[in-house]
């Protein structure tokens, strides 16, 4: 059987591979890679060190040692999806004001056309 500790370093160390192949073929920006990146490199760190897990766990009171590696994944999802909303918020808000602007300008070009007939 398979120990969740060795799962979780094997999932890690997969996580890495497929972040850096992502970034070799520019499928994801730099930017978010170094989040990915981060997160893989954390969760492989406290992976390979089963004590200090153990020692969370106890300090926390939770009972089954190996969810804080998922409490852990979980918490940075939260903190992504947080980022991730704040990039959509000020994309959108970029979209309006170009399509504010764009608007202005073919009302301009549309005024300057009428009187040049």
């Amino acid at each position: 059987m398979i120990n969740i500790y060795l799962l979780s370093i094997l999932f890690s160390v997969l996580f890495l591979i497929v972040i850096l192949e992502l970034v070799r073929r520019r499928k994801l920006k730099e930017q978010y890679s170094l989040l990915w990146i981060l997160m893989g490199i954390l969760l492989l760190i406290i992976s390979l060190n089963v004590r200090l897990i153990e020692k969370l766990a106890f300090w926390l009171h939770i009972e089954y040692a190996p969810a804080l590696l998922f409490l852990f994944g979980l918490l940075f999802c939260f903190v992504f999806i947080l980022h991730l909303t704040l990039v959509v918020t000020k994309l959108s808000e970029q979209v309006l004001r170009l399509t504010q602007e764009l608007t202005i300008l073919k009302g301009k070009e549309s005024i300057l056309h009428e009187r040049d007939h």
